[in-house]
């Protein structure tokens, strides 16, 4: 097997995509100022910690969907679906990630405040459940969930120093995009039942 192919810098094609310097040094900017003003707080770097932890492979969310199902029985499908959604845009984002191959922040001005499972930047995938998980809670529950949810999990990837900003916003859009799938789903599920059983 013939080994891949290198840059001059002695880096291999195709392993992996680094944004160009212009695009990374006004990210690492956006990291140094974050960090510098509200990321220089205890408190916010901690509850940051408890947020990724919570979110960690969606498993916070999933465990909100499956704890609604047991009690809201009405609408076990609908909590179910939201952690389908959490999981399913976690999955999707595992897959980006290792396709794209973007490394996660290492300039030696950023902090890292919390150990990841990988080395892979892009997209977020706490964004992106989280984004995927609070927009089918608040079509559950009438509640304005994503504006409430969604911009403290980006920021805390931020704060703690494993995400670079394009990676937090993509996430987020890949979320939205998850939770529309799944609301489709069960919209034609719904379609499916009313047709089976006129009324």
């Amino acid at each position: 097997m013939s080994a891949p192919a290198h840059d001059a810098t002695g880096r291999a094609h195709g392993l992996h995509v680094v944004p160009d310097p212009q695009t990374r040094s006004t990210e690492v900017k956006i990291l140094n100022v974050v960090q510098g003003t509200i990321g220089s707080k205890p408190a916010v770097v901690k509850a940051a910690r408890g947020m990724s932890h919570f979110g960690e492979h969606a498993l916070g969310w999933m465990a909100i969907g499956a704890l609604g199902a047991v009690v809201d029985k009405p609408r076990r499908r609908q909590w179910a679906g939201v952690a389908v959604g959490a999981f399913g845009a976690h999955a999707a984002s595992v897959v980006i990630k290792r396709v794209v191959r973007r490394p996660r922040p290492h300039d030696p001005s950023v902090q890292v405040n919390v150990s990841t499972p990988s080395k892979l930047s892009f997209p977020s995938s706490h964004a992106t459940s989280t984004t995927a998980a609070a927009v089918l809670l608040g079509r559950l529950t009438g509640l304005p969930l994503p504006a409430v949810l969604v911009p403290p999990m980006l920021l805390s990837r931020v704060v703690l120093g494993v995400h670079y900003p394009s990676d937090v916003l993509a996430g987020s859009a890949l979320g939205a995009a998850s939770a529309a799938a799944v609301l489709a789903a069960e919209k034609r599920l719904a379609s499916d039942r009313t047709g089976k059983n006129p009324r």
